[in-house]
Order: structure tokens, then C-alpha cells, then sequence
């Protein structure tokens, strides 16, 4: 029989709360799996003003502090998941999406979807590894 892995629930108060009953990210062993994070400001919860380019940004920032509470940066990112509104805002979240991944990119999906939660124009989600990574 295997031993049980270990499961941990990560909470940053710096990125901004969920909207529904789901953690921000999950630990279990060394993969950090980060919920789908919006364009939210942290201090009022509401979607920032800027259009797509400016929630991209946005729902990175709020990644980057919940890879930092779980002991990653975003060079620990392997997986990420884009929902966009409209596939035509591709290009103009790439535009922001290279500025926080710049090298080594993770692996990635990007999809339209019918709608996000409070008229969000993107959601990214992640997979992270916690510990050092080498690239081969």
C-alpha cells in the first residue's frame, strides 16, 4: 500500500479572494494546481478597468502572489490554462502573458469560452512545481 501524499490548501491575502467555494491553489506532494484567477483588484474584489490587456496583468499578479505563498515563482510554472471571452483578444493577453513568462514557457491551452464569472475577458489557471527546476 502507498504511503498518503500530503494535500495543502494556499491562501494569499496579497491576491484576490475566491468567488466561490474553491482554494486559490492546492498542494499535493510537489504540483501546485492554481485555480482560475480573474482580473480582480485585491482591495475591492471587482474586475479592473482597462479592458483585456489590463485583467491579463491583473490575474498574473494575483498568480504570482499565490506561487509565492505555495514557495514558487513563476519560473515554476509548467501548465497554464487561458480562457478567454472573445478568441480575438489572443494576441493582445500574449502581449502580457510573454512579460511574466519569458524563457522556458510553460505548457499551454487557450480557449473561448461562452462567458466568465462577473464578465471577466480572461481567466488563467496554472500547474506549478514546488522545488528547484533544471532545464535540459
Amino acid at each position: 500500500m502507498s504511503a498518503a501524499l500530503t494535500k495543502k490548501i494556499i491562501h494569499s491575502p496579497s491576491a484576490a479572494a475566491a468567488v466561490g467555494p474553491y482554494s486559490q491553489a492546492v498542494v499535493v506532494d510537489r504540483t501546485v494546481y492554481i485555480s482560475g484567477q480573474l482580473g480582480l483588484d485585491v482591495a475591492s474584489g471587482q474586475l479592473v478597468e482597462g479592458g483585456v490587456q489590463a485583467q491579463a496583468k491583473q490575474a498574473l499578479i494575483n498568480m504570482g502572489e499565490i506561487l509565492t505563498a505555495a514557495g514558487c515563482d513563476y519560473t515554476n510554472v509548467v501548465k497554464t490554462t487561458v480562457l478567454l471571452a472573445d478568441i480575438n483578444d489572443f494576441n493582445s493577453v500574449n502581449e502580457v502573458y510573454k512579460t511574466f513568462f519569458s524563457s522556458s514557457f510553460p505548457a499551454r491551452a487557450a480557449y473561448q469560452v461562452a462567458a466568465l464569472p462577473r464578465g471577466g475577458r480572461v481567466e488563467i489557471e496554472a500547474v506549478a512545481v514546488v522545488g528547484p527546476l533544471a532545464d535540459s
